[in-house]
């Protein structure tokens, strides 16, 4: 099953896809995360966590698909799919080109794929706290500030801080009905 969705930018529509990350996919993925751009903003995975999210029924693991020709730009990977408690985390979204609305957009279908297909009450992620970009997306995109874990991850040269955000089912019924969000 694939979803997509546009999304506005400032430059122009981006169209994107996801599909489910198949095997053949993991050396696209483990690149992304080895990526010099991307490395201070993630803890990256060996190739048995991601073969294992690609298997295990509580993961969803996504190739984002972007552009005129859906050509694989990033990825993305949930955690909670069977949650007793319907919390669902975005464990990580990895875009390969930032700057074209492509995380934006893909952010919105995953939310979609949250709340509607996967009956999340919450859905939340934490967020290196210098991740200003990301940070930035995800409050533009309705996510609201929990806290913050102080020094909850190490990094060279110390600690950085997550800061945890979320979105509640009634949030996201309340931004769809003021059309921020796609619709069912």
């Amino acid at each position: 099953m694939t979803h997509a969705a546009a999304a506005t930018n400032s430059r122009a529509a981006a169209r994107v896809r996801l599909r489910p990350t198949m095997q053949s996919d993991i050396d696209f993925v483990l690149t992304l995360e080895q990526d010099p751009e991307n490395l201070p903003f993630i803890t990256p995975w060996e190739r048995t966590q991601h073969e294992a999210a690609i298997r295990f029924p509580d993961f969803r693991h996504f190739i984002v698909e972007a552009g005129p020709g859906l050509d694989a730009a990033g990825f993305l990977i949930l955690i909670g799919c069977r949650s007793q408690n319907h919390s669902l985390e975005l464990k990580r979204m990895v875009v390969q080109k930032k700057g074209q609305g492509f995380g934006r957009a893909a952010l919105r279908v995953t939310k979609k794929i949250a709340f509607d297909d996967l009956g999340a009450h919450r859905f939340w992620l934490d967020v290196k706290r210098r991740n200003v970009r990301a940070k930035a997306l995800y409050d533009s995109e309705g996510f609201v500030i929990e806290g913050e874990l102080r020094e909850a991850v190490k990094v060279e040269g110390g600690f950085e801080s997550l800061v945890v955000m979320s979105m509640l089912a009634s949030e996201f019924a309340d931004r769809r009905g003021r059309a921020l969000e796609l619709q069912a």
